[in-house]
């Protein structure tokens, strides 16, 4: 059994619908106690950093993820989501995260080039910069859909795929048995689906 967490910040019915039409059994709950049973672990996430890493940190769940993460459970974040999972974020003052994967999340405004809107919202290519289970499906050039305003630099250590808008921006990421994706696989069609899938195919 999958377990997308829910801490108040997440798309939770379009994921949970999702993993329905793929076969893939998940739980959206806030009980650590299924969370810690659970075989996987999806954390979701729109808005902002700050509100959601400390509902979080408020509700415990914070340390019940920190915990499974140290186990080896495969742990994947989506859009906010995947931004938790960093050491910190300068979205509006300077927040610390997760700290599971090394890097910073930072803005878009005055990094992107000034004919390009913000937030970024719409379909871009993928291009894969290293192989990983969590993309064993995909293909570089692939079309996925993104919703943000921040963002993590392309050249971080842990991006196994990026996409350009006006710069390299990480779309997917890994590190052990940590996962992220910039990106909304639960809004990216056959391609998104296919991410989901071989999530819950990576072994325990």
């Amino acid at each position: 059994m999958l377990a997308i967490v829910d801490y108040g910040v997440g798309n939770l019915f379009s994921l949970s619908s999702s993993l329905k039409y793929s076969g893939i059994a998940s739980v959206i709950t806030s009980d650590a106690s299924v969370i810690e049973k659970s075989d996987r672990i999806i954390l979701p996430g729109v808005g902002a950093f700050k509100d959601a890493i400390n509902k979080l940190r408020q509700s415990g769940l914070d340390k019940v993820i920190l915990k499974e993460a140290e186990k080896g459970k495969p742990i994947m974040g989506i859009c906010l989501g995947m931004q938790l999972l960093f050491e910190k974020s300068y979205e509006y003052g300077e927040h610390t995260g997760l700290g599971l994967l090394n890097g910073e999340v930072i803005p878009m405004k005055g990094k992107m080039p000034s004919q390009l809107k913000i937030p970024h919202i719409g379909w871009n290519k993928l291009e894969t910069k290293r192989e990983n289970e969590i993309l064993k499906y995909l293909h570089s050039g692939d079309y996925v859909y993104f919703v943000h305003s921040f963002f993590v630099e392309g050249e971080n250590e842990n991006a196994v795929a990026v996409t350009d808008y006006g710069l390299s921006v990480t779309a997917a990421v890994a590190k052990n048995n940590i996962y992220g994706c910039q990106f909304h696989p639960e809004k990216s069609g056959e391609v998104g689906l296919s991410i989901l899938k071989a999530f819950n195919e990576i072994s325990i």
